[in-house]
């Protein structure tokens, strides 16, 4: 059975059908929609299964939208939901990340010296510690002695002989330390909270090695201890 033609409605027969946009048209039927200019299948354009031709194929365009009170809510809420989701993302991720920080030999130099600085206040808990506990005993021997002779002024000789013993002994032995001595051949004057300053002549007690330029120890003149240049002083 033929088909019949989507323009005329009449039937079309083999010779003069034309099958194109799904449908079947008349040769003569086969037309532009405004201006009915015949077409054929090189120069016609569909749209909504309907033949145009070239100048009169209608062409889309965008429409506008109004910012109406509820297009402005919208934009708000979508603003509002990308910021949240944006902080979600950075607490999630804070923490995780790191950056590869080159090993420059400024960054050594500062390692270098925080290990110093730490190696330092170490040693000053240290020497705290110990002469806080060197302390204590030697308190309470210095009254025992002392009052030896004042109980005792009549007794015989020997006991004079025998109590300048202990007194001198007792007397030597906060002079040693267990660090070496050194003695300063210039003036030198503090440039940090962790250095020392002392004067030509003055003797450095326990002197500990940090490093080829640096030492630590305590001036005898005055008791502070912290870091000095090495080439300031000399072996006793």
């Amino acid at each position: 059975m033929n088909p019949l033609c989507s323009r005329c409605n009449r039937v079309v027969y083999p010779t003069e059908k034309v099958n194109c946009l799904d449908k079947y048209w008349h040769k003569g039927c086969f037309s532009c929609e405004v201006c009915k200019m015949t077409l054929n299948m090189k120069n016609y354009k569909g749209f909504e299964k309907r033949p145009y031709c070239n100048a009169h194929y209608p062409k889309t365009s965008f429409t506008s939208v109004a910012d109406t009170p509820e297009n402005l809510r919208l934009k708000q809420q979508s603003k509002m939901q990308s910021q949240v989701l944006y902080k979600e993302e950075f607490e999630k991720n804070k923490g995780k990340g790191f950056s590869v920080v080159a090993d420059t030999p400024e960054l050594q130099r500062i390692k270098k010296t925080q290990d110093q600085i730490s190696n330092i206040k170490y040693h000053e808990e240290f020497e705290k510690s110990r002469m806080g506990g060197e302390g204590t005993p030697q308190y309470p021997q210095t009254p025992q002695q002392n009052t030896t002779p004042a109980y005792q002024p009549k007794a015989a000789s020997q006991n004079y002989h025998y109590e300048p013993k202990p007194v001198h002994q007792a007397a030597a032995a906060p002079p040693h330390s267990s660090g070496k001595r050194y003695r300063a051949v210039y003036d030198y004057t503090a440039a940090d909270e962790d250095e020392v300053s002392f004067l030509d002549g003055d003797v450095i007690m326990d002197v500990q090695q940090i490093d080829e330029g640096w030492m630590y120890g305590r001036v005898e003149r005055t008791g502070q201890q912290g870091m000095l240049p090495a080439n300031y002083v000399e072996v006793i």
